[in-house]
């Protein structure tokens, strides 16, 4: 009983802290656990710093090195004077509003996944506003005698009419000249795709011959998307992915403190932003050296970015690059055919060897049920009948202790406050009766595993978000909007302990009744596919133990 009455004690005190810490972050303070409080939609808005932004250094051709050629501030509102306009194209689920100073994109609305906050609006991912800043930017770098190339800072020019898609495909063309230099940029969007194909075609329009280098970089502000979770962390920020070194994700702070680790060069991999179900990456082509490199490059604002080398053009000759471009959800089959590892922005951690398999589960009971929400419900069921057997032990085992609880009250009664005769007298009892004292933990804690990475494929899936369940459950994402679901698991979890043996102890058996509120007050905050997956577990498993316990 001491070892059971230390494991509960644990119990509660983590349960407690975990809601402190939430609570810590929800008033904007740092957490106990390192994270950094999600900045508010009206922290000052990000600016670059021209003189001292970092940017891409022009790469020698043979090995991907810095060189002494830096790229300009990353941020639009430093550029010089030259008119800018906006050329917003559209399809079936983007729209994209590029700039015509760099050719870059300054924002993209995702039409098929409305804003959480707003849901006549879609999200919007990219952007370049007052409270945000978040783009994606290409150029070319490598020129000589304080010379510059097209880079995100030129003024280019749209070559082509079409804005919106009326077929399976849509290209859009810009082109600028400096430096000796003509690039074009054409990115053809797909129809029903997130995927975008960006050519760099390079001219050497001089009298001279160039060797410059191709960047792509993507460019944001370090606060936390709008929406954001006060009461679970998600990760927002740069990652990069190669084949020697997988997947790196980087925090900002850590870019700011110069403490940023990653594989700084490599011939493969792609570079990436990542936030809370949505992700931009750039996937530069395979087999070509290139650096990566990520820096603070204004107040608040930071880049990552990968710089390759074209090769030597001659006077009169040029080169194409072909890129890919992801702006939009973590659909992990669509990205996984865009490159190796793309993928992995979906971030399971430790667990994710379990939590692959279950997620794939998922997919599979939605194509045959059609809703998310049935889905959660009968992997729930799956996974209570995986694991039967050792549920089944350990309710047994409880069943067992339930029915000597009345003689071991008495052995209390008897021996008083002499810990030791009771002690020795209880084991006596355990092994008259056959019984493990700890039956009743051993199968529980074999599952945790299981249980966390259910959590977390519930809670990174995009699936989820949106998507709705039966009547009042509109966004298995959000919270239950009227807290039936955390009322119903905190019934749940009160009914499990009445099935329980009460524990001769008073303080366990209080601490006992105070868990459910504990637990079921978390769940209030936490996605409401989250809570439809522990109250129909809760269902099971009272079932299950009540079944058993009555065949005792």
């Amino acid at each position: 009983m001491d070892m059971q009455r230390t494991i509960l004690w644990m119990i509660f005190s983590l349960s407690l802290l975990f809601l402190w810490d939430g609570w810590q972050k929800y008033n904007g303070h740092p957490s106990m656990f390192g994270s950094t409080p999600a900045k508010t939609a009206t922290a000052q808005a990000p600016q670059a710093q021209p003189d001292q932004a970092g940017v891409p250094s022009a790469a020698p051709a043979a090995t991907p090195a810095a060189g002494t050629d830096a790229v300009p501030g990353s941020a639009p509102q430093a550029q010089q004077a030259a008119p800018a306009e906006k050329i917003v194209v559209t399809t079936d689920v983007l729209r994209l509003t590029f700039d015509t100073v760099g050719a870059q994109i300054v924002k993209a609305e995702l039409l098929k996944h409305a804003d959480i906050e707003d849901r006549e609006h879609p999200t919007v991912l990219l952007d370049d506003s007052a409270q945000r800043v978040y783009l994606a930017q290409s150029g070319v770098v490598g020129a000589a005698n304080g010379a510059s190339f097209p880079t995100h800072r030129t003024p280019f020019h749209v070559t082509t009419p079409a804005r919106e898609l009326t077929g399976d495909k849509l290209e859009i063309s810009f082109e600028a000249e400096s430096g000796g230099v003509k690039l074009i940029k054409t990115y053809t969007l797909h129809k029903g795709q997130y995927a975008i194909d960006v050519r760099h075609n390079l001219a050497n329009v001089g009298a001279e011959p160039v060797s410059p280098s191709l960047y792509f970089q993507l460019t944001r502000d370090g606060n936390k998307p709008p929406g954001e979770s006060h009461f679970y962390s998600t990760f927002t920020g740069p990652a990069i992915y190669t084949a020697e070194h997988k997947f790196q994700k980087v925090t900002f702070s850590d870019i700011e403190k110069g403490k940023a680790s990653f594989n700084k060069s490599a011939n493969d991999g792609w570079l990436g932003m990542i936030q809370h179900y949505f992700a931009v990456a750039w996937v530069p082509p395979e087999g070509v050296a290139r650096t990566y490199d990520m820096s603070k490059v204004g107040n608040n604002l930071y880049a990552v970015r990968a710089i390759e080398p074209v090769g030597t053009l001659a006077p009169g000759t040029g080169n194409t690059v072909d890129a890919k471009l992801w702006i939009g959800p973590q659909d992990q089959s669509a990205m996984a055919a865009v490159a190796q590892g793309l993928d992995l922005v979906v971030d399971y951690g430790w667990l994710t060897i379990i939590a692959k398999p279950l997620f794939l589960l998922m997919t599979w009971l939605h194509k045959l049920l059609g809703n998310w929400g049935w889905t959660i419900v009968a992997l729930t069921v799956i996974i209570k009948a995986v694991f039967f057997p050792l549920s089944a032990a350990g309710y047994k085992s409880m069943a067992r202790m339930k029915k000597v609880a009345p003689r071991m009250q008495a052995l209390k009664e008897k021996f008083g406050d002499d810990r030791q005769k009771l002690n020795m007298a209880m084991m006596e009892l355990y092994r008259t009766e056959k019984i493990n004292p700890v039956g009743g933990c051993l199968p529980m804690i074999v599952q945790v595993p299981v249980f966390i990475a259910l959590y977390w494929v519930l809670l990174a899936s995009v699936e989820m978000r949106s998507a709705p369940w039966i009547l009042w459950v509109h966004d298995l994402a959000s919270p239950d909007p009227w807290f039936i679901l955390p009322a119903l698991m905190m019934a749940t979890m009160f009914l499990q302990m009445k099935l329980n043996p009460t524990p001769p102890d008073p303080v366990q058996a209080k601490v006992m009744m105070i868990m459910p509120l504990v637990f079921g007050g978390m769940m209030f905050f936490f996605p409401a596919g989250l809570v439809l997956y522990w109250v129909v577990n809760n269902c099971l498993s009272i079932a299950q133990q009540w079944f058993i316990t009555k065949r005792q």
